[in-house]
């Protein structure tokens, strides 16, 4: 029983390590989610909608540190009350989201390993059982190093890494990009469905002006600058500056430089009036330009269709133009 409860002390705390660290890497992708789920049409928790980016660091540190914690065999009685109570709840959340079809995609692994609520639901369901077993069991959860000082020391250190790694994934960009506009690919190929799949990974895209739909054409220029904000009046209004500077740039290089955004006219004017945005602008679904880059707002080259850079706006300077 001993070697069974360890292997499910290991295999329990790498799962929430991995899974910690992955939606760790983009807390503003996992605030969107939790978004969805505060919807009205999901838990109908509305007034928590505006805190979700800061839920969201809180949930990713907190589920990183308990894997931490397992492993280490530190904090006895918060560390396994802490991952029951965190298991029984999602395991809750994700029954309530297959069984009522609320949520497509859990986000329990961000976009790294996209889950169905059934698949998400089985997943915590062994989850489940494994941190009982090692709640029941808990007389064979000891410390892994001696003197257990040690253990605090090194969960300390482990939660100001994960503090600056937040922070700095916040002020810049992922450092994995696992989503379907990551650098290098080729939006057109993207948006043709895989062998076997009925959705593409690039789906619900397009630039859409009052004119129409220039896609095709756009996708076919040589070298463009895409200034992408998913809403104008949630957008950094520091970021502009800076990215006015490489709008110049681009311009200067030969780019063809379009503004990106689902917000309206009436925002879009306001823009250019207040910081001398002069660009034409393109509509499309929100979610998409938010997936493309997690920065508002954000700048995406593009050579003949093909991503080949993306910047917040704090590395708006960085932007590199042929």
């Amino acid at each position: 029983m001993k070697a069974l409860v360890g292997i499910a002390r290991i295999f329990v705390g790498v799962f929430f390590i991995i899974s910690g660290f992955v939606k760790m890497n983009d807390p503003l992708g996992f605030s969107y989610k939790l978004q969805e789920y505060f919807g009205a049409d999901v838990l109908n928790l509305p007034f928590l909608q505006p805190f979700a980016l800061g839920i969201a660091v809180f949930v990713v540190i907190f589920e990183f540190l308990l894997g931490v914690m397992l492993i280490l065999g530190y904090g006895k009685k918060f560390t396994l009350w802490s991952l029951l109570l965190m298991i029984v709840f999602f395991t809750f959340l994700t029954f309530y989201s297959a069984y009522f079809n609320k949520v497509t995609d859990c986000g329990c692994f961000g976009d790294a390993l996209p889950l169905t609520p059934w698949q998400s639901f089985w997943k915590d369901v062994v989850l489940l059982i494994l941190i009982l077993l090692i709640f029941v069991k808990h007389k064979y959860f000891q410390p892994l190093f001696e003197p257990a000082s040690a253990n605090k020391w090194i969960v300390f250190l482990v939660f100001i890494g994960c503090l600056g790694f937040t922070y700095h994934v916040l002020m810049h960009l992922p450092l994995i990009d696992f989503r379907a506009y990551k650098v290098g690919t080729n939006i057109e190929e993207g948006m043709i469905p895989k062998e076997g799949e009925l959705i593409p990974p690039i789906h619900d895209f397009g630039f859409y002006n009052q004119e129409g739909d220039d896609t095709e054409k756009i996708l076919n220029e040589e070298k463009v600058l895409l200034v992408v904000a998913y809403n104008l009046s949630k957008s950094e209004n520091q970021g502009w500056s800076s990215i006015k500077s490489a709008i110049e740039k681009a311009k200067v290089n030969g780019y063809q430089v379009i503004g990106f955004s689902a917000s309206g006219p009436n925002e879009i004017n306001s823009l250019k009036e207040t910081y001398g945005i002069d660009i034409p602008f393109y509509f499309t679904d929100e979610t998409a330009i938010k997936t493309i880059v997690r920065s508002n707002p954000g700048l995406v080259t593009l050579e003949n269709g093909t991503i080949t850079q993306k910047l917040h706006w704090n590395d708006a300077g960085e932007l590199e133009v042929k």
